[in-house]
């Protein structure tokens, strides 16, 4: 095992994860030449337990299609790979059955929610099924359509939750939907004016749902928001409790596919009032050094020299930060709160280096929720 400049200790299966993970992305063979192989038959087991925990177990399983057969794993760990694998792209089909009906019952209201994430982000894959899925998540650009949307799901019966950060939570048909009344996710008041001239200035695009071919279409943010949106996404939940891999290869698959729709100079122009440039330059580092992006299609061509900052985040903790040692599994309440509050103060030096003025508003929405 060898340490990686000033991080955390990388390792065989690490290396060898993202080896397989930019297979699974780009469709290509492993770009180190096979180098990260052969794997004895516990490094096997950490690479399937890591895929697990940053939640890319089907883009990793595609990766393993690259390999000469003299250099994969077990058949008996093929073997539960293909099933887990499996298992992702059934829930990908129910969680596409699940959008294309709940669209249809706003629709039929005239109300127009916008697609965060998930499901409209799975379009930017080579295969959507084999990108793990979460939840369903709608903003509502008006209150009027926030408060219809809500009435129209309380009068169908689902049970309506409000999270800490206005936020509100129910399950359809046994999928996880959440209302949002912002698009992004910045804490700093003072760049909510910024965020709202660029909402205005470049709207929406529709997307044709998977589960309705020539039918059910829902609205997704145009390509601008749609880059930015990731971007902001990923910078909160580093701030805060960690982030995983699949967001960044989310991240990575919408720059491949949308860097020619935006202008990368505005591009920089806006993330530069925003405060966050360079949070940027790292963020574009990770995505052209560890998970093979080419620069050429970053949403403008500047990085940092290293993207291990980024990187000591991803390997603490996993998704979201499920996965970090320090914490309990299930803790729920204020042991769920006390996670965050710690999982910030262990990356408050990241926070403060990367994006100082959002890590402060961060900081006093974090001890507003411990308050209330």
């Amino acid at each position: 095992m060898k340490t990686a400049h000033n991080g955390i200790q990388s390792s065989p299966e690490r290396e060898a994860l993202l080896s397989l993970l930019r297979s699974g992305l780009w469709g290509s063979d492993p770009d180190d030449g096979f180098s990260c192989f052969p794997l004895s038959v516990a490094e096997w087991d950490n690479v399937f337990r890591l895929a697990r925990q940053q939640t890319v177990t089907g883009l990793v399983f595609h990766g393993l299609q690259h390999l000469p057969d003299v250099l994969l794993p077990s058949e008996a760990l093929l073997m539960r790979w293909a099933a887990e694998t499996d298992a992702i792209e059934r829930r990908n089909k129910k969680m596409n059955a699940v959008l294309k009906d709940i669209v249809a019952e706003f629709h039929k209201r005239e109300l127009n929610p916008i697609l965060q994430k998930g499901q409209g982000t799975a379009r930017f894959y080579i295969n959507p099924l084999l990108r793990e899925c979460g939840d369903i998540d709608f903003y509502f650009n008006n209150r009027q359509a926030w408060e219809a949307a809500l009435d129209l799901m309380r009068s169908r019966g689902a049970a309506l939750k409000k999270q800490g950060d206005g936020s509100v939570v129910y399950r359809w048909r046994g999928v996880e939907v959440e209302h949002h009344q912002r698009l992004f996710d910045l804490y700093n008041p003072f760049k909510q004016g910024t965020l709202n001239r660029v909402e205005q200035q470049k709207g929406y695009s529709r997307f044709a749902l998977p589960a309705a071919p020539g039918g059910e279409s829902v609205t997704v943010p145009s390509p601008f928001l749609e880059l930015l949106l990731h971007n902001l996404h990923i910078l909160k939940h580093s701030l805060g409790r960690g982030i995983g891999l699949r967001q960044l290869c989310d991240m990575a698959r919408a720059c491949y596919l949308l860097h020619g729709e935006i202008n990368p100079g505005e591009m920089k122009a806006v993330c530069r009032k925003l405060g966050i440039g360079r949070w940027c330059l790292l963020l574009h580092a990770f995505l052209t050094q560890k998970l093979g992006l080419p620069e050429s299609c970053l949403p403008y061509p500047e990085t940092a020299s290293t993207a291990q900052p980024l990187a000591d985040i991803v390997w603490r903790g996993g998704n979201f930060g499920r996965h970090n040692a320090k914490f309990e599994q299930n803790a729920t309440g204020w042991q769920r709160k006390c996670q965050t509050a710690r999982s910030f103060g262990d990356n408050a030096r990241f926070a403060f280096r990367y994006a100082p003025k959002e890590a402060s508003w961060f900081l006093l929405q974090l001890m507003k929720g411990q308050i209330i």
